[in-house]
């Protein structure tokens, strides 16, 4: 799949790249996709919510009435969680949510996710920039030149680029991440995915083993 290059002011260039039908024009995934989604949203959990169960709450260990003969079912402490102010029966407590998936699934999800950009026109190829100093209006006016300063937007970066990435960092609807750093759940969440010219070849080397 032949993609042309554009310049920051959204201005085809006389540069085109070819894009890997192995990661960019494979039929999509959906349930691997489905997994890593849920992968990601579960490691994003702290998993530290924790409710206080009967051993833990402070009270009378008293028998609060007589075992038989009241017509009321028996009861052995105020703490039970049968009672106003005893502790939760079966809350919640810390716990992990991640769960591991193999890595062959997560390539797959990938390069589904970017077969569907690439498929639906959301995706862009745009040549290596960079800024002088760190400005958040330098980035609005590339994402207007590109035609998507009012879209989600994800920017995928060859190789370390601090400048540009602290220029995203107060918008809300734009993110700047590395090649290494993309996920299923960025690219799926973006309305729009920008590839830097020069991060075409990590992302061909990190998925294509």
């Amino acid at each position: 799949m032949k993609v042309a290059v554009l310049d920051i002011k959204g201005k085809k260039t006389s540069k085109e790249v070819t894009l890997s039908d192995d990661i960019f024009g494979i039929e999509p995934n959906n349930h691997a996709i489905y997994l890593d989604v849920k992968q990601f949203l579960a490691n994003q959990r702290q998993g530290t919510h924790k409710a206080k169960e009967r051993a833990e709450i402070t009270g009378s260990t008293r028998k609060i009435k007589k075992q038989k003969g009241t017509g009321t079912a028996r009861a052995g402490s105020i703490k039970s969680g049968v009672f106003k102010g005893g502790g939760r029966m079966f809350g919640p407590r810390p716990r992990n949510y991640g769960f591991k998936l193999n890595k062959n699934l997560k390539r797959l999800a990938r390069k589904s996710v970017l077969s569907q950009k690439a498929k639906n026109n959301e995706l862009l190829v745009v040549e290596d920039f960079n800024f002088d100093t760190p400005k958040t209006k330098n980035l609005i006016d590339v994402l207007k030149g590109l035609g998507i300063e009012n879209k989600k937007s994800l920017i995928v970066l060859g190789e370390s680029n601090k400048n540009l990435y602290l220029s995203s960092r107060n918008l809300k609807t734009s993110k700047v991440v590395n090649h290494t750093e993309l996920s299923t759940y960025d690219i799926l969440n973006a309305n729009n995915l920008v590839l830097l010219e020069g991060s075409l070849e990590g992302i061909e080397s990190n998925l294509i083993k």
